[in-house]
């Protein structure tokens, strides 16, 4: 094992005040930010059992979940071989040694059905939990010229409704679902919740208190009946353009965006 950047082409690094560190492309392809910090902090710490991480690319959500809930163990499903040779560099770095043997990736394309699916090796209840952080910008936005950074960041017109197909297809009963999107997506998760996953705790994400905000995260139980709740806000910016004291902690592995 080793820490060294494997080249001029990759970066080496720290999240969770260096809890654990990603090989990760520079200049092109997809780089994790707040976003997978985020949607890995909305699963409870005590949670335990097969996780899933949905387009993982180098595996930020996924180590994230691994470094604050130890009783985990991770599946890394990311499409884009280049990504998921990211992802098995960053398993396979010094200071993730203590992580590596709970992480793995398996590279597969998440919208697969039926028997292709449990084929590519996404077998059917097979997870207590399944986080994602899926390509959400739309089609009209600017486009980049980088093809694995826009296959990371574009999201298809039934992207929704096919990944929460393949998430409730592979989530226990009773297991849970975590993703982070655009407020502007909010009406077609509900709809691809619907039958799939209930009792939605919907956080919404502001930049600053008076700005509207920029992304959701949701947290919902597959079969459960309840109704969804919106939760308070959460703001990553005081007045003085200082990150605030919660998104501090969510961000760094200190806490659960539940409380839990």
């Amino acid at each position: 094992m080793t820490d060294t950047v494997p080249d001029a082409a990759c970066s080496v690094d720290s999240f969770h005040r260096d809890a654990f560190r990603l090989v990760q492309p520079v200049r092109r392809g997809h780089r994790a930010g707040v976003d997978a910090m985020l949607v890995a902090s909305a699963l409870p710490g005590s949670f335990s059992g097969a996780v899933a991480d949905l387009g993982a690319g180098a595996g930020a959500a996924g180590f994230a979940v691994a470094a604050r809930c130890p009783q985990t163990h991770i599946t890394l499903v990311e499409n884009a071989p280049e990504m998921a040779g990211f992802a098995r560099r960053s398993i396979a770095l010094a200071k993730n040694s203590a992580l590596a043997t709970r992480i793995s990736v398996l590279e597969a394309d998440v919208t697969l059905t039926g028997t292709a699916r449990e084929a590519a090796g996404l077998g059917r209840d097979a997870f207590s939990g399944v986080v994602m952080n899926p390509p959400f910008n739309s089609a009209s936005d600017r486009a980049t010229p980088d093809a694995l950074k826009r296959a990371a960041h574009v999201m298809a017109d039934d992207l929704f409704e096919t990944w929460l197909r393949t998430a409730a297809a592979i989530t226990a009963p009773g297991g849970l679902l975590a993703l982070i999107a655009r407020p502007a997506s909010l009406a077609a998760i509900l709809a691809a919740l619907e039958g799939r996953f209930g009792g939605a705790r919907i956080v919404p994400v502001h930049g600053r208190a008076e700005s509207p905000a920029i992304r959701i995260l949701i947290r919902a139980r597959k079969g459960n009946r309840a109704g969804l709740t919106l939760e308070p806000p959460l703001v990553l910016r005081d007045r003085n353009d200082q990150v605030t004291e919660r998104a501090e902690a969510l961000t760094n592995g200190q806490a659960a965006l539940f409380g839990d």
